[in-house]
């Protein structure tokens, strides 16, 4: 069946999809140390290829690999963690599956090639084991608390003290120490677990969270003398915070972003309002004025 020109270029599309991809897990197989995961990605480049090949009897062109996307996700897996990069490459093969489905009558063999693509990610699910996702709910326990806790802290501490100096200085000695405190805490709570996690390691990433998450939250106060300003800016880096951390998390462990969002979002905020009420009061029936 001869090829419409609409349908021919579809086709060169997919080819060099398959052949940028071959290299993109060539090149991540090369960066990584376990064996295992090593095995699986070097069968999948080698897939990849096989499919590229596929493609090329329709078309009967050679097509060149596209190296911005080979460095691109190459580059995002290296400092985001492997299971992102990969896991953000697959999510494009899940739209280009809906594509094959236009092409099936010129291309018999397409049901296999879907199938061999679902494998794929299934191969990829089996290869979470990277460190920073072991201890994701470390990083979500310090990032959790410390918006919560700092986010409500300092709502009430604006109204309070409506002081810039003073707000930044009680927000910061609170949030040292509650880092402080929420490591120790991980450390203990990790230790009397059954699990593969090790205690220090686990109180790093829940302490290095936290203190991440207070730095960014205390920063406005540090740079503008309007405190009502500092508090709109604080409450806006930390729905980006949890934005960026969720959109992470829901990609890496194909979890649901909107409904991590606005639960840690929603919880934030509702905290961080609370505890503004409690600052006009404490104003109000205490007297206090600074």
């Amino acid at each position: 069946m001869k090829l419409s020109n609409e349908v021919h270029r579809q086709l060169l599309d997919f080819q060099e999809n398959e052949i940028t991809e071959h290299h993109i897990y060539k090149r991540l197989a090369g960066s990584i140390k376990d064996k295992k995961n090593v095995e699986i990605l070097n069968q999948i480049a080698e897939d990849e290829l096989g499919h590229y090949e596929d493609w090329k009897k329709y078309t009967g062109i050679d097509i060149k690999p596209n190296k911005w996307r080979i460095w691109k996700y190459y580059l995002i897996s290296r400092v985001f963690g492997f299971t992102f990069g990969v896991k953000l490459m697959e999510s494009g093969e899940k739209s280009a599956q809906v594509n094959y489905d236009q092409i099936r009558e010129y291309v018999p063999e397409i049901d296999n090639w879907i199938s061999d693509e679902k494998k794929h990610e299934n191969s990829l699910l089996n290869m979470l084991d990277e460190e920073r996702l072991q201890y994701a709910g470390s990083v979500v326990l310090g990032l959790n608390d410390a918006l919560v806790e700092l986010t409500g802290a300092l709502a009430g501490l604006t109204l309070a003290l409506q002081d810039v100096n003073l707000i930044a200085l009680t927000g910061l000695i609170t949030g040292v120490a509650a880092s402080l405190s929420m490591a120790a805490s991980e450390y203990l709570a990790t230790r009397s677990e059954k699990t593969d996690k090790h205690p220090v390691r686990a109180a790093i990433y829940t302490g290095i969270a936290y203190i991440f998450t207070v730095a960014i939250l205390i920063a406005p106060y540090l740079l503008f003398e309007n405190y009502y300003l500092d508090l709109i800016l604080a409450l806006t880096s930390g729905v980006i915070i949890i934005a960026v951390f969720n959109y992470y998390i829901s990609v890496a462990q194909d979890e649901s972003f909107k409904e991590r969002f606005l639960e840690m979002a929603g919880l934030s905020l509702s905290v961080a309002a609370f505890s503004f009420g409690i600052g006009y009061l404490i104003r109000i029936f205490l007297g206090v004025e600074i």
